[in-house]
């Protein structure tokens, strides 16, 4: 893997968004469209998209973008206007992105996980002018009279069990010149998770895209005969840029699974020759489970990024057992960075285990009070986050855009620390963080300790309301058999951790814990859980 320090790729400061100065690379393409048109001129006979029976060279999924272009233009669509895809992973996902780029229009992926009203408050909040769905999910669409701004309700055919393609539905015209874009224009919207209220649309613009496309490229040294497995969804930022956009760049191969199953991802990977993928640490995790995971001939994968969550440092050790040549990367990031901050070189995993890693070319990470003054290295605060990739705002939604980015610089709300060496550290998000009596306690610590027990699956630690100490430390965990009890789960804590920060009560899960479409924890139902679980004790008590 490059080190991340000294980019091959030349960079030069530039002035961006008014008021920004951030580092660039000098050489890259202007636009998405570009991105797509340059991976065609360079490979145009290599393979671009595999899915089931569907395998696309470069050069037809140009031509096949094309169509979708076209199609989108005789309904009205033109450069500015917002297309929304309620598509899983499929390859008429790819197409549509890169369909509405040609035409300079703002594609809003949707997650196909979500319902009526969440549809409903996307569509209006960002005025899509039409609608492109799977067609078993169109009973989920709302009422037309609910949408008023949607002219068009565009239903693919569906998929069958090998992944066919039809993309006639889409376009049969001839396709129109490129639109001509800006880079500072707004590409795609993707709509944060909203754990704090609305979802927000943040606007990932032609220029971070393109830039995080090639950090991808650059820090992992991926080229044409790279071949990457889109396990996670491709309407989230990860599926978007480390898979859709970084294979686009080095003109590699995208493998799109359409759903993850630890097995099927195996077959997969051994099946397509996989070099390349990036997934949560929960999926490792299930891969390794797999009774038959040494049948499996995953010889070519040098590259496994993960992120999202602490990979656990026995299931690094099995990895490395098991697939010597494998490079185990930490990646930290979030939709309004566009993915990457930061990356760990794996020749540092080992020694920095806890960190995610050192800033990626173009990105600059600092720590700050509560002031917004920078702390000291080593000293904990919040981690805010400048460079190319930081997207320009949050769509018509100004307000939101001033209350998290300052001078460029978004705020993260994770709380963190720089060490000497400049490895970033992310110690837990500011609204998880737990005040005990004082005492502040990061849950992803105790988390930690708790990923080490060999009979934890996964777990996830949250605070318990406390009329004495303001908050308790409360843990959830789901065990690998049922013998497993709150108490030896509290005596192994105790051992490793300081005494106010052992979970003072432990809840036992059989079922998996919630996550959501990106497969990260939503700690807002445990919370919940907790409190109704409390409640109801108080009633019986009474």
């Amino acid at each position: 893997m490059t080190w991340l320090s000294n980019p091959p790729t030349a960079m030069r400061l530039e002035a961006h968004y008014g008021d920004r100065v951030v580092p660039c690379f000098i050489e890259r393409p202007g636009s998405l469209h570009v991105l797509l048109a340059d991976a065609a001129r360079r490979n145009p006979e290599g393979e671009a998209l595999v899915c089931g029976r569907v395998r696309l060279t470069w050069d037809e999924a140009l031509v096949r973008a094309g169509q979708v272009a076209a199609g989108l233009a005789s309904r009205g669509v033109g450069q500015g206007d917002r297309v929304a895809l309620l598509i899983g992973n499929r390859v008429e996902f790819v197409l549509a992105v890169f369909g509405a780029a040609w035409l300079g229009a703002i594609a809003v992926p949707l997650s196909i996980r979500q319902q009526t009203p969440e549809i409903a408050y996307v569509l209006n909040d960002c005025g899509a002018r039409i609608l492109i769905c799977e067609p078993d999910l169109v009973e989920r669409l709302p009422p037309a009279a609910d949408t008023p701004a949607l002219e068009h309700r565009l239903v693919l055919p569906p998929a069958d069990e090998e992944g066919g393609l039809d993309q006639h539905s889409v376009a049969e015209e001839a396709a129109p010149p490129p639109a001509v874009v800006g880079e500072e224009d707004t590409a795609c919207l993707l709509y944060t998770s909203g754990t704090t209220g609305r979802p927000k649309g943040a606007m990932l613009t032609h220029l971070n895209i393109v830039h995080s496309a090639m950090v991808y490229e650059t820090c992992m040294g991926l080229t044409c005969r790279d071949r990457s497995v889109a396990a996670v969804p491709l309407a989230h930022v990860t599926g978007l840029i480390a898979n859709v956009a970084a294979m686009a760049r080095c003109a590699g191969t995208l493998i799109i699974l359409p759903s993850f199953k630890a097995a099927d991802f195996l077959r997969l990977a051994a099946q397509e020759r996989m070099t390349h993928t990036v997934i949560v640490p929960a999926m490792y995790n299930l891969c390794l489970l797999q009774p038959d995971f040494e049948a499996y001939d995953l010889s070519a994968w040098r590259i496994g990024a993960y992120g999202g969550a602490p990979m656990p440092a026995a299931t690094i050790e099995r990895l490395a057992a098991k697939l010597p040549g494998l490079q185990l990367v930490n990646a930290y990031g979030a939709t309004e960075t566009t993915s990457p901050t930061t990356l760990m070189p794996p020749i540092d995993s080992a020694s920095h285990r806890d960190s995610v890693g050192k800033p990626v070319p173009g990105a600059t990470v600092i720590v700050v009070d509560e002031a917004g003054r920078e702390l000291p290295r080593g000293e904990i605060g919040e981690i805010w986050i400048h460079g190319p990739s930081v997207v320009r705002g949050y769509w018509n939604n100004p307000a939101a855009s001033a209350e998290n980015i300052t001078g460029g610089y978004w705020h993260s709300g994770d709380v963190g620390s720089i060490d000497e060496q400049g490895f970033i550290r992310i110690l837990d998000r500011k609204k998880d963080m737990i005040n005990r009596g004082g005492h502040k306690i990061y849950t992803a610590e105790v988390e930690s300790v708790l990923a080490a027990h060999e009979e934890i699956v996964e777990s996830a630690v949250v605070a318990k309301p406390c009329p004495v100490l303001g908050e308790r430390v409360h843990a959830f965990v789901v065990p690998r058999t049922r013998t497993l009890t709150e108490e030896a789960v509290r005596a192994f804590c105790a051992e490793r951790l300081s005494d106010y920060k052992v979970p003072e009560s432990v809840t036992i899960c059989l079922e998996p814990l919630p996550r959501n479409a990106n497969g990260k924890l939503v700690k807002r139902a445990l919370r919940e859980a907790l409190l109704s679980s409390s409640a109801t004790a108080r009633g019986e008590a009474a």
